[in-house]
């Protein structure tokens, strides 16, 4: 009796030890995907409010979250292979810093949660199926802002009073773009602007295209933020200054770039967004259920040496509300 009494508390004993044991086995690290269209020089900002937004919610790179980094350095070619890697890493959540990255995430994964750091038209470019419910493995956040085309011509406006007619490049495949366009159009009644809409489908057509909006006696222009666009920003920023054409721009990039204006989205703090729905995902939230979110922070950009160059002078009271000025 007492043998067997021995036998069971031993085991016990060997029970207790080996269920602790099991249990204090370490969890895997979160992994997160990232992919960048420019590169990493050139969008630091945006990965330094990502960075922050993690700090904000406890997560420290490398010690409880791993980040796996990819950049295309502006070649979009390269995105469908970098998503496909980044994907075959297996993470656990991807982050789209954009719509043309986002088309390549969707087209290599339907399964791996894809949070979109900034898209202009999500609904418009079918990644999601509403802003309220979006279906699918994509959420994250728009820069749409129906009042954004009104501001935008209120400050050109403002530091060209002549302002009556403008010209506005885009592209009309751009779901983005051709959002932005109605919301502009409905604006520039009410400041009695004329716009003309100049397509641009090959940016090999750019010198044309301003050529046609100087010879339509354009007093300023809009350049609208797609990728094909926003790739040629250096040579779209000096054709501006070569037709002494005021312009303001729908990325912040083409400031950097040497462009006279721009009034939109703050793109830091989007992307510090991005970080929560990154944790609401690790914590088990489906990226179908999460709504879309739209900016609440913006900033006006002015350089001061573009306006310089085609002999403009910017109001004070222009600069004073200016959240950057360069110089």
């Amino acid at each position: 009796m007492r043998r067997k009494f021995f036998d069971l508390a031993l085991g016990a004993m060997l029970l207790a030890v080996c269920f602790p044991a099991q249990a204090q086995q370490p969890t895997r690290i979160p992994h997160i995907g990232i992919l960048t269209t420019f590169s990493p020089s050139v969008v630091s900002a945006r990965i330094e409010g990502f960075r922050q937004g993690l700090r904000e919610l406890g997560y420290v790179e490398g010690k409880n979250i791993v980040i796996e980094w990819r950049s295309a350095s502006g070649n979009n070619d390269r995105l469908p292979v970098l998503a496909a890697e980044l994907v075959g890493l297996k993470v656990d959540v991807i982050v789209s810093p954009g719509p043309t990255a986002t088309r390549a995430f969707k087209e290599a994964t339907s399964t791996i949660p894809i949070v979109m750091a900034q898209d202009t038209d999500p609904v418009g470019s079918g990644f999601v199926a509403s802003l309220a419910r979006p279906g699918g493995n994509i959420t994250g956040l728009a820069t749409l802002a129906p009042e954004m085309g009104g501001k935008q011509l209120e400050l050109l406006k403002e530091i060209v009073p002549k302002l009556s007619r403008m010209a506005v490049i885009g592209n009309s495949t751009i779901p983005g773009d051709a959002q932005a366009l109605r919301e502009t159009v409905l604006a520039a009644g009410a400041y009695e602007i004329y716009l003309r809409y100049l397509d641009v489908m090959d940016t090999k057509d750019l010198e044309a295209t301003f050529r046609v909006a100087a010879k339509g006696r354009a007093d300023g222009l809009l350049v609208l933020g797609n990728p094909y666009l926003n790739a040629q920003r250096k040579q779209v920023v000096d054709l501006a200054v070569k037709h002494r054409l005021p312009a303001t721009y729908t990325r912040p990039e083409y400031i950097d770039a040497g462009g006279l204006m721009y009034y939109g989205t703050n793109y830091p703090d989007l992307f510090r967004r991005a970080a929560y729905y990154v944790d609401k995902v690790l914590k088990g939230a489906k990226p179908a259920d999460l709504p879309i979110e739209q900016p609440k922070k913006f900033e006006l950009i002015v350089n001061l040496k573009a306006a310089k160059q085609i002999g403009l002078t910017i109001s004070p009271n222009v600069l004073a509300r200016a959240d950057r000025v360069l110089k």
